[in-house]
């Protein structure tokens, strides 16, 4: 059976210094997101050993666990991607082009994503996706890690509004975390997953 593997950064703990230090970094990537790749793995053994002994009295909540598990596994794997030291700025080209098309321009974008990031109720994330249907670019709220995941869009750009993200460095400020994200984020990872996702 295949199993969950924690990625390895594209840069060292302290490479987003100042606006993540090196010690919010290696916790949230070395524990907090160890932790769901690991629930993500015990659980799938628990789902088959639930099958193989047809018993699925607790089916409810492991299905629920695995969830939240390969959710956050995900969301984090994307997060990692989507942060450099040399990120920033804004993004162009057809990315660029369906932000000002869905979204009402770069300004408007980024003000919704800011405020969709900090003020999502308890824990969760600020998410640019773009969803097939109607083939454009949403800006939703996740709640924890599965509110919204596997409804069919396509996280591009992902913000961490968990307190782990950012509580040791900026308290219970997160309007200033979510600024300072803004100086890191990698629009050309954004950018091919975009082209991925809509097929540009």
């Amino acid at each position: 059976m295949g199993t969950y593997e924690l990625p390895d950064l594209p840069y060292d703990y302290a490479a987003l210094e100042p606006a993540i230090t090196g010690q919010i970094l290696e916790l949230h990537h070395a524990k907090h997101h160890a932790a769901y790749v690991k629930g993500a793995n015990d659980t799938l053994e628990q789902l088959a050993e639930a099958r193989d002994k047809e018993q699925f009295s607790g089916l409810v909540g492991l299905e629920k666990t695995f969830a939240f598990n390969l959710s956050g596994h995900v969301l984090h794997s994307i997060f990692w991607q989507n942060l450099s030291r040399d990120g920033g700025d804004r993004p162009d080209g057809a990315l660029g082009d369906a932000i000002d098309e869905h979204l009402g321009g770069f300004e408007a974008f980024k003000k919704q994503l800011t405020t969709a990031t900090t003020t999502v109720q308890g824990s969760g994330w600020g998410v640019l996706a773009w969803e097939p249907l109607g083939r454009r670019l949403i800006v939703e709220q996740v709640y924890d890690h599965h509110g919204n995941v596997g409804q069919g869009a396509v996280p591009l750009l992902v913000f961490d509004a968990w307190e782990h993200a950012y509580y040791l460095q900026y308290k219970n400020v997160r309007p200033d975390y979510v600024t300072k994200l803004w100086d890191l984020v990698n629009w050309e990872d954004v950018a091919a997953r975009y082209a991925a996702a809509a097929g540009v």
